[in-house]
């Protein structure tokens, strides 16, 4: 089963977050990865918002990617916003948002990001055997 790929594209707007997050849960569990499913709908959820958030305005889509590539699932989102690429800071103890990105560092095995001709792809790698990030 090693080498799928799946690709999805969702509006830009608020209810594809549960909607991607909801698709990756069907999508892993047809896959027979259910031990990553709340891992990856959480970084999935933390992904998309961030595009809802920041590049409602810039296209009308985002495509989620899934691909499983030897031990390790490769979640992708990316979108038409390329201006502010996301970077992993600390919050403030008051800030209100800013802590996904930590969340996202801390559940994957990696993460990064990397331009496209129009925009960017938010890339995590999320070990099939979650015993591999310990």
């Amino acid at each position: 089963m090693s080498g799928r790929t799946h690709i999805k594209r969702f509006r830009i707007r608020r209810d594809s977050v549960p909607a991607a997050r909801r698709h990756v849960e069907v999508l892993l569990t047809e896959w027979k990865l259910g031990g990553l499913v709340d891992v990856a709908a959480l970084v999935t959820s933390e992904l998309t918002t961030n595009v809802v958030q920041h590049a409602l305005g810039t296209g009308e889509f985002f495509e989620l990617g899934l691909r499983r590539r030897g031990g390790v699932l490769v979640l992708e989102v990316s979108d038409s916003f390329r201006w502010q690429m996301p970077e992993l800071r600390k919050p403030q103890e008051t800030d209100a948002h800013g802590r996904g990105l930590l969340l996202v560092d801390a559940l994957s095995a990696g993460w990064g990001v990397r331009p496209r001709d129009v925009g960017k792809t938010v890339w995590v790698h999320l070990p099939i055997h979650r015993q591999d990030l310990v």
